[in-house]
Parts: structure tokens; sequence; C-alpha cells
């Protein structure tokens, strides 16, 4: 009697494989994503649909230079007149000092690049932002920010503000920002001024 090979045919096997790699390569359904837009005069509100899974790829896969929002909104800082509303609203995205979605947009878990996170402050006039950068993993730090590098950068567990433009501290879950617009990127570490110092000392030093 012939003995069967261990082997499962080719075709299954290619069926197989085929099955494992198609979730990862079939077209994403596309969602409505409500946006508020920064530049260094407005804010500019609206949403946007995209089968992009994260806020930065959004940004940044496209090969035009502006986005359209939908049902959109835009006020200056500092300006007394109301809101102006529309249907849509072409944005320059050269304009755009950073953006905020309204929910986390991620990547799939296996289309993930592994990284490490840094906490650090972003200065892009009239604003200031604080949250976790992603940098590739077993470099020093110099290197892993000279290596950073893309049109819009995300940053997670965010808080951002402008005590020039009167905007209060705000917090997101993730940004992304313009990082041709921002001036510096370092790491941070926030300091309590009265650590160390007793309560008498630190209620004389703040009289």
């Amino acid at each position: 009697m012939r003995r069967r090979s261990g082997h499962a045919p080719t075709a299954f096997r290619t069926l197989d494989a085929a099955s494992i790699l198609w979730p990862m390569f079939e077209p994403l359904a596309a969602q409505t994503v409500q946006l508020v837009l920064y530049t260094d005069a407005f804010v500019v509100r609206g949403q946007v649909r995209t089968r992009q899974r994260r806020l930065s790829d959004l940004l940044n896969q496209t090969d035009k230079g502006f986005i359209v929002l939908e049902e959109a909104s835009f006020d200056e800082f500092g300006s007394r007149d109301s809101v102006h509303r529309t249907d849509y609203a072409q944005v320059n995205l050269a304009a755009v000092l950073f953006a905020v979605a309204d929910q986390p947009v991620e990547a799939l878990p296996e289309l993930r690049t592994p990284k490490i996170q840094e906490r650090a402050l972003i200065t892009i006039p009239p604003f200031r932002i604080v949250g976790r950068i992603h940098l590739m993993p077993e470099r020093d730090l110099h290197d892993a920010l000279d290596e950073l590098s893309g049109r819009f950068l995300p940053v997670t567990e965010a808080t951002y503000w402008s005590d020039k433009v009167g905007e209060p501290r705000q917090t997101a879950p993730m940004v992304a920002f313009n990082h041709a617009r921002a001036q510096i990127l370092a790491p941070y570490q926030e300091v309590d001024p009265w650590e160390g110092l007793s309560h008498d000392q630190a209620a004389q030093a703040g009289s």
C-alpha cells in the first residue's frame, strides 16, 4: 500500500497562507473622524471620511497639500466675530500646526511597528504640546531623535495650550503635529519646584 505523505497538498498550503494574510491586506472600511485643526490664527472643526486607522497616517498619506472637512466650522483667535459654519472647508495642511481627533485612531495591531515612548515637549508657536512621542528602539536618544521624520508626527497622552492666545490646557489621547512648523522638540520631565522643601520653607518661598 502506498504511504501518504505527511505534507498537505500545495493548493491547500497556498490557501491556508492566503487566508492568514488576507485580513492584513483586506481593504479597511471607511470611518468618519471628527477633527480639530489648529493653525496659528484659527481653530477649524469638521469631519472627514478615511480608511486610515491612525491620525498621523490620515494627514500624511495624501498626495495633496490640503484636506477637505465636512460640516466644518472655524473661528479666529481673539476675534469677537461669530463662528463661521459651512458644509465643506478646504484647509491648507502646511498651515496646520497640529490636529486633534475626537477618539484614538490607532493602527491595526499587526501593522504596528514596535517603538519606545519618550515624554517630550514640543514648541509650535503659539502653542506648546507635552506628551509621549514614539521612537525607534535600540538607539540612544540622540540617534532616535535624529531619525524622527514625517510630515505629521503623533503624540499620545497629550496636553496642549497657548498662553499667548488664551487657549487653556486641554488633553487628548492623541494629537499629530506638523513637524516642519515645530521649533523645538526635547525630552521633558516635570519638576516640582517645592520638592525637598519643608512646609515652612515652601510657605516662605511662596510668600
